[in-house]
């Protein structure tokens, strides 16, 4: 009996402990919550506060009372921020377009495909992701150039149709299939092709859908390249559209109308995200397992 107490003692002690802990966990997972969705709340509110009122708060204000959706249309009318979400979903569908097609290629060149020297191509292929970002620009920028491509929707694209990176995390998830399955395809007389869009494409698509969603999200973040490469307003994406905003639009000193701006730009992303995040998810874990 005695010990029948002590072992409900004892399963009693773990479970207040475990509740505990559960509990420390949530209090500091919602204070991290706070802190990483504070900017963009911060921007929010911003972007629905008056010029005038902005302008008289000596201490910021974390609510407003008198909220306005003037920023919102000024940021469509003094502006052509239509023109530039368009350019900016054009070059994002585009590049990424072209990028999946590529990568799926080469990964499934890299996992199934035998030929000479393959291993010592890949590892050569790999040290490109060691060369800073910096020198591919400059050489990028000079190429571009000298084939005058500058100012055209083709220069912006080209130099982003492949990615080292999402070659790799296809490469792997590739070789997750089992063999079996090619060998039984060529003996069925399938080609590589067809193996690689009737089977290997579906079993895939996670990781697939996933670089899909993560280029489309660095093109509509992409600022270097597209503010180095393009000097007409006619060209211009959301990254430099927020500069050009800056200078010629709002002025520097109208904050809120930018903010409502930069919101426009940014709830595309956030959408999509929230759509997908489960399948981004999922696609990264599984292009990360081996075996």
């Amino acid at each position: 009996m005695e010990q029948q107490i002590d072992y409900d003692k004892i399963q009693k002690t773990t479970d207040r402990r475990n509740k505990v802990q559960k509990i420390v966990t949530y209090v500091f997972l919602s204070i991290w919550g706070l802190i990483v969705l504070f900017p963009f709340y911060w921007m929010v509110l911003t972007s629905v506060k008056s010029y005038g009122s902005y302008s008289a708060e000596h201490v910021p204000a974390f609510f407003t009372l008198a909220p306005t959706l003037k920023n919102y249309k000024d940021a469509f009318i003094t502006v052509p921020l239509v023109g530039y979400l368009l350019n900016t979903l054009i070059f994002a569908v585009t590049t990424t377009a072209i990028m999946v097609v590529v990568s799926t290629l080469a990964a499934y060149a890299f996992a199934r495909l035998n030929f000479r020297g393959k291993n010592l191509v890949f590892t050569l292929f790999l040290s490109l992701m060691m060369i800073p970002s910096e020198l591919v620009v400059i050489t990028n920028f000079v190429t571009i150039t000298n084939l005058d491509m500058r100012n055209t929707f083709v220069g912006l694209v080209l130099p982003s149709v492949t990615s080292v990176f999402y070659i790799y995390l296809l490469k792997e998830n590739f070789e997750q299939v089992p063999d079996e399955l090619y060998r039984a395809a060529k003996v069925d007389g399938t080609s590589d092709l067809k193996y690689l869009w009737k089977v290997m494409i579906p079993i895939c698509r996670p990781t697939i859908v996933t670089i899909t969603i993560l280029k489309i999200i660095e093109c509509w973040n992409s600022y270097v390249w597209p503010r180095l490469i393009t000097d007409d307003s006619a060209y211009y994406l959301v990254s430099n559209g927020i500069q050009e905003i800056r200078e010629n639009g709002f002025g520097r000193e109208n904050i809120p109308a930018m903010m409502a701006a930069v919101v426009v730009i940014s709830v595309p992303l956030i959408i999509l995200f929230l759509i997908f995040r489960k399948k981004i998810m999922a696609g990264v874990s599984r292009g990360g397992m081996k075996g």
